[in-house]
């Protein structure tokens, strides 16, 4: 049994969003200058790191963090490795990949990855997403969650349909893997946001474990 985390670390360096709050850890509490112990707060976006959307994110009237289902959550999923020539994960692109069949959770392994392995500076505009029409396939396949390896599942500035599409569904969308030391194939997934009340996503620890 192998365990993979595909979590990002949380800290003032990792990229986010553009226009969203930045990450700032700090310790309020410290022991060197007499504190009784070490205690330190943080602040940021909940679509920081690697994160959960909730369908609240874009629908108006969609559920909120907490409510989301753990047998959604967890269990067997198929990590597919997209070509470093895609740009963009398409309805096309997904037909050639050959999704196996009875899969209800997949994440997309694609270039993005090489971003997180390398320690890219900055926010990373032209990172692949996956195409509106990529959504409705995925949806028509059954799906129950989709994650991916950059910071949103859908192309940057062009948000809401792909988003839109996949929530409307129920597709819980895990977004800011980093997989790039998973090899392709199928695994077990936990992966388990912060209960946080009444939130359109929360940060997330990701595990796979492989046999």
């Amino acid at each position: 049994m192998r365990i993979y985390d595909v979590s990002l670390t949380i800290s003032p360096d990792l990229p986010t969003w553009p226009g969203d709050p930045g990450i700032a850890i700090e310790r309020v509490q410290k022991m060197e200058d007499g504190g009784h112990a070490n205690v330190s707060q943080i602040s940021t976006s909940v679509h920081a790191g690697t994160h959960v959307d909730a369908p609240y994110h874009f629908l108006p009237q969609g559920e909120t963090i907490e409510n989301l289902s753990l047998n959604d959550l967890t269990g067997r999923v198929y990590v597919a490795r997209i070509s470093d020539k895609v740009t963009l994960i398409t309805e096309a692109v997904l037909e050639k990949i050959q999704i196996p069949p009875r899969t209800r959770r997949i994440l997309f392994k694609t270039r993005n990855s090489e971003y997180w392995a390398n320690s890219t500076n900055g926010f990373q505009t032209d990172f692949v997403a996956i195409s509106p029409d990529g959504a409705e396939y995925l949806v028509k396949r059954g799906l129950k969650l989709v994650g991916i390896d950059y910071l949103s599942i859908a192309p940057y500035k062009e948000g809401g349909p792909t988003h839109q599409t996949l929530l409307k569904a129920g597709v819980i969308l895990v977004e800011g893997l980093n997989l790039s030391q998973v090899p392709p194939g199928r695994y077990t997934l936990y992966c388990l946001p912060l209960k946080l009340a009444g939130c359109d996503g929360a940060p997330a620890r990701v595990i796979l474990i492989g046999v």
